[in-house]
């Protein structure tokens, strides 16, 4: 089998700059395990100090369940596990995980840019770098999770690029869908993941009809606590988020999208 070409990184290439952008939430995750021994009570305070503008902190717990076969037939036990704690900033919008596997750190909405944003979570990874003392990123994800309301199943087509179809000869109409791809990026450490789906309305709503796209981006191959390099990663997989994110929309959201939204 013939190899595929190397698909092309164009960082110049320049995107549409959208005021309404759909984000919902915005993620970058360290997959990092500790090498330090992190004591709960110990954790807190060091977080405390360091961040005394998330001053919202909650403990997190991991459930494990086990089951063993005996005389008596299958018995099941569960154990919880403190795993590591989140953390809000004095406005809600940014929410930090530091865990004994990594660290996660998004932004809900509303999406302010990039720049803020990866310049927040960068600061907030050199934390959990000085307490939790990785050796290695194993993983690094970019994802981004885009709600669009209000959409009708009928005209999705206005929307995405290739949106779901009836087959021919079953002429139903489609009451909702699914669509997960995975999709390699031949010569890069890199996979995307992508996600388009509808969601029933949320409360208060009753009657919004919301499309889902979820583009997550994230490493093949582990990186060396080198922030230069890591910062390479995140500019390439922040292109490629936002190369899947307009090959999929259409030309009309993309001018519905760039309205201004004063």
């Amino acid at each position: 089998m013939a190899a595929q070409p190397v698909f092309k990184l164009d960082l110049s290439e320049r995107f549409p700059h959208l005021p309404r952008a759909p984000i919902v939430e915005a993620v970058i995750h360290w997959r990092a395990r500790s090498e330090q021994r992190l004591a709960r009570e110990d954790l807190r305070r060091e977080l405390t100090s360091a961040l005394p503008d998330y001053p919202t902190i909650k403990t997190q717990h991991e459930l494990h369940f086990e089951s063993a076969l005996g005389p008596d037939g299958a018995a099941v036990s569960s154990r919880d596990e403190w795993h590591g704690f989140r953390l809000e900033s004095t406005d809600g919008r940014y929410i930090a995980q530091f865990t004994r596997g990594g660290f996660v750190f998004s932004r809900v909405t509303p999406y302010e840019n990039w720049d803020r944003f990866a310049a927040e979570a960068k600061r907030l990874w050199q934390i959990h770098v000085s307490l939790a003392k990785p050796s290695e990123i194993e993983r690094l994800g970019v994802r981004f999770i885009n709600r669009i309301v209000p959409v009708e199943l009928s005209t999705l087509d206005d929307i995405l690029v290739l949106p779901p179809q009836t087959p021919p000869g079953l002429p139903l109409p489609i009451d909702e869908f699914l669509q997960r791809s995975l999709f390699d990026v031949p010569g890069h450490p890199y996979r995307v993941n992508v996600i388009q789906t509808t969601q029933p309305p949320i409360p208060p709503e009753t009657d919004t009809l919301g499309l889902i796209l979820d583009i997550d981006v994230f490493t093949t191959a582990s990186i060396p606590l080198n922030d230069a390099l890591a910062d390479t990663r995140l500019a390439e997989m922040r292109w490629l988020k936002n190369k899947v994110f307009f090959s999929l929309i259409s030309p009309q959201a993309t001018a519905r999208f760039q309205e201004d939204s004063a």
